[in-house]
């Protein structure tokens, strides 16, 4: 949503200026967290970003775009310049965000370091003379705290814009990659299809009107349409993922993505091209799982089987301990979405 709103001042005319926060990655941004983050190493977070600027691209314009890494700026602050930083802010202002307050009336431990969060996010907006600061909601104290820096180095504060926080496919959380409640910008065309499908209705609304493109007429009209008793939302939700698939690849992608979905969820039929994989002859159900990377370990791929998600051939594994099939070749299924052709 951020992206989207930059790119909308992009198109009036503004150079957008997009940080990777790989340094202040270190540290972990505290919104909304309940307890302390654990740290990151330098080459660990730089390394998390570089995926970020192929991203933006899909939505920011590359003409009138600056992409900068703030290691480029903190990382050369010596501890003097820390200590002066640190001291044009104090711990009572700091205890007023929110999250602070909950964990310390609680009892959690708040690290220091999470203190320099917020005024290492402002040094951002110092470093590169910010005129205007885009977050979520979740983000309104450490833009805040932006302004206050700012004025602390003789800069004009910045003007910060929120936007809405975008609920998960879970239609609980934030979306987030670490809740693995997201639809990821990079996704393919059939991921991006599938997991917009999995959503609750009562989020297809709200995706319409801050992820997608559609006119204030289209979306009056689909608020009227979900309003109205007849209406199935099985259909509306088809129509947003239609939209977010043309909006990331094409309007071909979206048609090919939805024939897809319909093969394998309503006809139950398996997709045309699926993934190859020479497996181990004696090798079992759960080595295979980990072998051919459907499963980050062991634990992980005997809870896939006892929740019911891993089946060969249509029928449904059981056993963790099973052994492969004497079969030349075979369809491995794991979850809704991920198929695998075996072969020895």
């Amino acid at each position: 949503m951020v992206l989207r709103k930059l790119r909308q001042f992009q198109d009036l005319g503004h150079i957008a200026i997009l940080i990777i926060g790989d340094f202040t990655g270190m540290i972990g941004d505290p919104s909304g967290k309940s307890k302390t983050r654990p740290s990151l190493s330098l080459e660990e977070t730089h390394r998390n970003g570089q995926t970020y600027f192929e991203q933006a691209g899909k939505i920011l314009s590359k003409e009138r775009v600056s992409m900068q890494y703030n290691s480029d700026w903190l990382n050369k602050m010596s501890f003097a310049d820390v200590i002066r930083l640190a001291g044009k802010y104090t711990v009572a202002r700091m205890l007023e965000r929110d999250d602070f307050t909950i964990r310390y009336k609680a009892g959690e431990p708040i690290s220091v370091h999470e203190f320099l969060y917020p005024l290492a996010q402002a040094m951002d907006s110092v470093a590169i003379h910010s005129d205007i600061e885009l977050g979520g909601t979740d983000q309104k104290f450490n833009l805040l705290v932006g302004r206050d820096i700012q004025r602390e180095y003789e800069q004009e504060p910045q003007v910060i814009l929120t936007m809405p926080i975008l609920v998960g496919t879970d239609g609980v959380d934030k979306m987030s990659k670490s809740l693995d409640n997201y639809i990821g910008i990079s996704d393919s065309p059939k991921e991006i299809f599938g997991k917009t499908l999995s959503i609750p209705d009562k989020l297809i609304y709200q995706y319409f009107e801050l992820v997608t493109d559609v006119s204030k007429g289209e979306l009056a009209r689909i608020k009227a349409d979900l309003e109205n008793v007849q209406t199935n939302p099985r259909d509306i939700k088809r129509q947003l993922a239609r939209t977010l698939v043309r909006m990331y690849h094409s309007q071909s992608s979206a048609d090919e993505a939805e024939q897809e979905f319909d093969r394998i969820f309503v006809q139950k039929s398996i997709p045309d091209n699926i993934e190859e994989f020479k497996r181990n002859t004696s090798s079992s159900i759960i080595h295979l799982l980990t072998d051919a990377k459907l499963a980050a370990s062991k634990g992980e791929a005997r809870r896939l089987i006892d929740q019911g998600g891993v089946s060969i051939d249509d029928e449904r594994v059981t056993d963790p301990n099973m052994l492969l099939p004497e079969k030349d070749e075979f369809i491995l299924k794991v979850g809704k979405r991920r198929f695998l052709k075996v072969k020895r």
